[in-house]
């Protein structure tokens, strides 16, 4: 029988089939190839498997609609015609953010370049109390929520004497500045005797709460890598945690977990958390108490999860800071949160919260040493010699930490205990007038055990509530998922926090009155929006614009 294959190519392909070596060597290639394939269908199938034990059947449908529905959803506003029309919407939200925020005053001077000859002491003092005098919301008559802490005259001029004395100060030069030294490690020893440290416990300073959690994502990120190879690290998180555990994840290439929360104490919910846990978990992460709703998440059950996986669990108490620590002494109910739970490994706590100290303290506080170098930078190659940090910074001003050395030794321990008593008692006071006042109307999220109350409504849009307070010189925080707003509770809310009971009342009338067809307000639009649209990519553009606009000179 005679072949179509011209005789050449028949003989070529007759030699390589005949060629052993040609043999072997698609013998090999296909056997890589396979394995190759195997390893992308396991490693697919580990992931898939790990998420429907995670979030189950139900949940991953859930999760893949909504990512189906959101990427539907940018999609259309990516459109021709629909891309246009927002952009429009964006840009007049922008020139109007500009408007409100950027301040254009005749009156003021405005330096764009730098001055051609120094400007006189007297002419810069003049030119800062202009500004210092700017029309602003007015934190004095405790109508803010949280940002000013304690706000005494007292306390701020001995900061002030104190941050003078050492305002060239560095601790990266510790030979050059030994009393900064001194003042960072008994400001740390404090706090982790506040904690309940072991012996052996460790910690840092950090310029705030954000860069405390950071460093602790990081070291647990780094431990599991050392540890255990872990090249995919996850974090657990309730979704009530602070976001800068997201920002950790986003900027330390993390997968980040949220699991729900009970629906009726607001806690985390550890059997959703326990589900979650893989050879990939380097970290689980409960509140103390959490910033939307003031509640401690069940630190203890996290606890004896972490002991039991053997995985790290980081406390974040920023918010609670001094006031946790002084519940029981104070005379209220508390819970276990800190060092005496054998499962808690890591602790942030902010210092210049509830511990009075100037912004731009924090501390980060570890069981042992151990942990907390693996949070450190080491370069022992730099061509400028041998560079070691502990954090994110390298110089920091020492006049911080003098600043927030001084808070602490001068409340002392009483003092803390006696402003606990003082900003609990406010906070219940709120939360009591709420639920025996304004129910069914509005109600109280959770238990709040310390500064916190987070209250909501079934009956109306709890953010026009929250807009009409702001034209009473009120400013809560607005929450979402659900719709919520809150109070942080400072020293200055103490004396208002009667006026406030008495205006919710009031606003809520009006709002009951004026029904849902009214124009909406600021808060109200901005998370009615959020909460209306699958894709939040709209709202992250507003975000956007806002941070551009902060740098408008």
């Amino acid at each position: 029988m005679s072949s179509r294959v011209p005789v050449s190519l028949r003989e070529t392909f007759n030699i390589q089939k005949a060629n052993p070596r040609n043999q072997a060597l698609l013998f090999n290639i296909g056997v890589i190839r396979n394995i190759v394939f195997v390893y992308f269908i396991l490693r697919w199938s580990s992931k898939a498997a790990r998420q429907l034990r995670g979030y189950g059947i139900i949940g991953t449908i859930v999760i893949f609609y909504n990512y189906l529905r959101s990427t539907a959803y940018g999609i259309i506003l990516r459109a021709p015609g629909v891309k246009g029309k927002v952009k429009a919407q964006l840009d007049e939200a922008t020139a109007k953010l500009e408007e409100k925020m950027v301040v254009r005053d005749p009156n003021l001077v405005r330096h764009l370049a730098l001055p051609k000859n120094g400007i006189s002491a007297d002419k810069i003092r003049e030119e800062l109390a202009k500004l210092a005098d700017l029309k602003h919301t007015n934190w004095e008559t405790g109508q803010v929520s949280g940002a000013v802490y304690h706000g005494g005259k007292e306390l701020l001029d001995l900061q002030t004497d104190c941050m003078r004395l050492f305002s060239v100060s560095n601790p990266l030069h510790p030979d050059v500045f030994p009393g900064v030294r001194k003042m960072e490690a008994e400001v740390v020893a404090m706090v982790l005797s506040m904690f309940n440290a072991p012996p052996g416990g460790a910690g840092v300073t950090t310029s705030g709460g954000t860069e405390s959690i950071l460093m602790a994502c990081l070291s647990a990120r780094n431990k599991a890598y050392v540890e255990k190879g872990v090249t995919e690290p996850e974090i657990i998180i309730p979704k009530t945690a602070h976001a800068a555990f997201d920002k950790a994840g986003y900027y330390f290439k993390m997968k980040v977990h949220h699991v729900e929360i009970d629906p009726n104490t607001y806690k985390v919910d550890l059997k959703r958390v326990a589900k979650l846990i893989n050879y990939n978990t380097v970290l689980l992460v409960g509140s103390a108490p959490n910033f939307p709703h003031g509640i401690i998440d069940d630190i203890q059950g996290l606890s004896r999860l972490a002991l039991r996986k053997k995985i790290p669990l980081h406390v974040d108490a920023c918010l609670g800071s001094f006031i946790v620590p002084f519940l029981e002494k104070a005379g209220f109910k508390s819970e276990p949160f800190d060092f005496r739970l054998k499962g808690v490994t890591s602790i942030s706590c902010d210092t210049h919260k509830y511990g009075f100290a100037p912004k731009g303290n924090s501390t980060l506080i570890y069981r042992n040493s151990q942990l907390r170098a693996y949070q450190y930078y080491i370069n022992t190659h730099w061509t400028g010699g041998i560079y070691a940090s502990p954090n994110l910074s390298g110089s920091r001003p020492g006049s911080l930490i003098a600043g927030c050395y001084a808070s602490m030794i001068s409340m002392g321990e009483n003092g803390y205990i006696s402003s606990a008593h003082a900003i609990v008692s406010c906070a219940q006071r709120l939360a009591t007038g709420i639920t025996e006042n304004l129910s069914p109307d509005l109600f109280v999220m959770g238990e709040p055990l310390v500064s916190v109350v987070a209250f909501t409504s079934k009956t109306i849009d709890i953010y026009d509530l929250a807009d009409e307070l702001s034209k009473l010189g009120w400013h809560l925080n607005a929450l979402q998922d659900p719709p919520a707003v809150h109070m942080a509770c400072t020293t200055l809310t103490i004396k208002s926090v009667e006026t406030l009971l008495k205006d919710l009342g009031e606003v809520l009338v009006m709002v009951k009155a004026r029904g849902k067809g009214a124009a909406k307000g600021d808060t109200a639009a901005l998370y009615g929006v959020a909460g209306s649209v699958p894709n939040r990519s709209v709202v992250g553009s507003l975000a956007t614009a806002f941070i551009d606009t902060l740098f408008k000179a």
